[in-house]
């Protein structure tokens, strides 16, 4: 199935509104994007695969593209994107049972993005502390904003209908 939406306009099209969504939302908000207190609001968006396939590489460019602003510099474009890429797969491999669709992020978030704050930046924070930091902002976007975003779309089947 996922292979041959990927020959699609629409399955391209939806990725890249997707990764502008997610880089614009992420940049515009900065000073809530990153750091160990971050609430990343764009983290929202990794729902999507449950709706579409597209929302994979649509959420990896987006990442990339809002950490090249980041003030963790190549770390954080390296190894937050592969924890959006991680996130991202895993809820899409979660879609039949979409409740549970929010924890590959805050799980994949919590613990890249906080041992890579710990060991790399130097948090002065015990790395069970950045871990538990970063997967609650985590947590915060994808329950408390993803799942009623995650409710409202899947009512919406004219949206990514084509892709599912």
């Amino acid at each position: 199935m996922f292979s041959e939406n990927i020959k699609s306009p629409r399955f391209w099209v939806e990725a890249a509104v997707i990764a502008a969504t997610y880089a614009a939302l992420t940049i515009f908000l900065m000073p809530f994007s990153y750091g160990v207190m971050q609430v990343r609001i764009s983290e929202a968006l990794t729902i999507l695969p449950v709706l579409t396939p597209a929302a994979i590489p649509g959420l990896l460019v987006g990442c990339l593209l809002a950490n090249l602003l980041s003030p963790y510099g190549f770390f954080d474009i390296l190894l937050g994107s592969l924890a959006t890429l991680l996130a991202a797969l895993g809820t899409y491999r979660l879609r039949r049972r979409p409740n549970l669709a929010p924890l590959p992020p805050i799980i994949s978030n919590g613990l890249i993005i906080g041992v890579m704050l710990h060991y790399i930046y130097g948090v002065p924070l015990s790395l069970p502390l950045c871990i538990m930091w970063v997967g609650l902002g985590e947590a915060l976007a994808c329950y408390g904003l993803g799942w009623p975003l995650l409710r409202y779309l899947s009512k919406r089947k004219d949206l990514f209908g084509a892709n599912r």
